[in-house]
């Protein structure tokens, strides 16, 4: 699937319904035009719900949430959340929390599942990404200062896979964008079906932008 210098074969208003930073710029990266609208959505997980059932279902609600008010435009909702054995792992709520969840995933493998929700006029699609994790074994001190200098409460899980103070991680398999909540990708993959063809070099933009080499992207955009 050839993604360089194509241009858009449609262009609807594109809305992002996240405030967060990294993805903005992740979503920038796509050449396509786009305005921000965070979303108001309660973001509690359901009794019984898998994680990769609960960051389809907020991702959906938030995008749901901005189209009721934009409904000519595409809506992009996302949701980010770490399955930890059978346990899903949010923002922690204080760091406390945060140092918390870092001690019990530390030199363990965990998955991060993100939601991906397109909405416009009516017509919805929801995919998810999926990218296993391993954690390295970091020290008592490396944590603390980690939540003590950093900003653990708006990531879920607590980390964020970029820090290059902390390096948390030792090595993933999927995609990386995923870890960082917007899975560059698979996004395009639902673009692509709905007829809108993103002109950047989507896989080359996205390892310029996050410093690594990626293979998991050739297996996504031919799915």
């Amino acid at each position: 699937m050839n993604l360089k210098s194509r241009p858009p074969d449609r262009k609807p208003e594109l809305i992002l319904a996240s405030h967060s930073p990294r993805r903005r710029e992740l979503l920038a990266l796509l050449g396509l035009p786009f305005r921000v609208l965070a979303a108001q959505t309660d973001e509690s997980n359901h009794p019984a719900e898998a994680t990769v059932e609960m960051v389809a279902r907020l991702a959906l609600a938030k995008a749901r949430d901005i189209a009721a008010a934009h409904p000519s435009a595409l809506v992009l909702g996302f949701d980010t959340s770490v399955a930890l054995d059978t346990e899903t792992l949010g923002k922690p709520a204080d760091a406390e929390q945060a140092r918390a969840m870092l001690r019990r995933m530390r030199g363990r493998p965990h998955i991060v599942y993100t939601g991906i929700a397109l909405v416009e006029n009516g017509r919805e699609t929801v995919v998810t990404a999926r990218t296993l994790v391993r954690m390295r074994d970091y020290t008592n001190e490396e944590l603390a200062a980690y939540v003590a200098c950093d900003n653990p409460m708006d990531k879920a899980g607590a980390y964020a896979i970029q820090s290059t103070s902390f390096h948390p991680v030792a090595s993933w398999d999927g995609c990386y964008a995923n870890v960082m909540g917007l899975p560059l990708c698979h996004l395009v993959h639902a673009l692509q079906t709905w007829g809108i063809t993103p002109p950047a070099d989507v896989p080359t933009a996205c390892q310029s932008y996050t410093g690594q080499p990626c293979t998991a992207f050739p297996a996504i955009l031919q799915q």
